[in-house]
């Protein structure tokens, strides 16, 4: 089973507009339309069994519509292949309400994005969600590091996910972007070997025209000090294309079993995949 831990799709009203406008911001092309169909197209063409939707909200107004939609795409998932994670604002006021509330509508996790939310890791208001969070059995995916499309500051440095993870002693935070996009040397220095999950999207060196991705000998250094347990295939949809990504992994010099846990059954696991969600 193949499983896309890091994709994002848009609504179909606004998704032209935002693509381009993602797309003109970092100077990449994306790789598919933005909207649901394109993704499951780019799924049957990579052999991907299931995408995992990271929603970010950028304003409280959001949180409630995104948290909705994410229950109705999990409960139709084994038709659509697509899965969704929760939204949370760092400013939510009722935040532990929200996060129970998708903990009792089997939601397995929560996507924070400290660059569009303004508001750093290691601030009490991300620190208290992903506490609370950890405590209902929630992950959180953070984005890490530099995003390509913003400015300075970098407000998810490993230094900060280092300070996270010692404040609240979770075990359930997913850092995107191999721990820190383009932070490699802090990675190394600060995060590897650490209880944390890292997913590989928009990080390998798979992307025409994008600087500092991680090479193959990198890539694979860093996930044997690591632990490939805590290693999880993701490919930033639409920014990557996801059956060069998954290509690029199968053309490591990993273990078969290596390969087969990063690719989809360390998520398997992680999103607590029963026996009537295969597809």
């Amino acid at each position: 089973m193949i499983i896309d831990m890091h994709t994002h799709v848009y609504p179909e009203k606004i998704a032209k507009r935002a693509v381009e406008k993602l797309s003109k911001a970092a100077d990449i092309p994306a790789q598919s339309n933005g909207m649901k169909s394109g993704l499951q197209e780019s799924m049957k063409r990579a052999g991907v069994d299931y995408s995992l939707l990271l929603p970010v909200a950028t304003s409280v107004k959001q949180v409630d519509k995104m948290n909705q939609e994410a229950v109705a795409a999990n409960e139709c998932a084994g038709e659509t292949g697509l899965l969704s994670f929760g939204a949370i604002h760092p400013d939510t006021p009722d935040y532990k309400e929200v996060l129970s509330w998708l903990a009792d509508h089997d939601v397995r996790g929560i996507k924070l994005h400290p660059d569009y939310q303004g508001t750093f890791f290691d601030d009490i208001r991300m620190e208290r969600i992903v506490d609370k969070a950890t405590e209902l059995g929630l992950y959180t995916v953070v984005h890490g590091g530099i995003d390509i499309g913003l400015p300075d500051p970098i407000r998810c440095t490993p230094a900060r996910t280092v300070k996270v993870l010692q404040d609240t002693g979770t075990d359930k935070l997913i850092v995107a972007h191999m721990g820190g996009w383009t932070l490699w040397d802090e990675v190394e220095e600060l995060l590897i070997g650490r209880n944390v999950y890292l997913d590989t999207s928009f990080s390998i060196d798979c992307l025409e025209g994008v600087q500092g991705l991680l090479n193959k000998e990198r890539f694979t250094r860093m996930v044997r000090d690591h632990g490939a347990d805590r290693i999880l295939f993701g490919t930033d949809s639409p920014w990557c294309d996801q059956k060069q990504s998954k290509e690029w992994i199968l053309h490591t010099d990993l273990t078969g079993e290596e390969k087969e846990k990063i690719l989809g059954e360390n998520a398997r696991k992680l999103l607590g995949f029963s026996c009537k969600m295969e597809r």
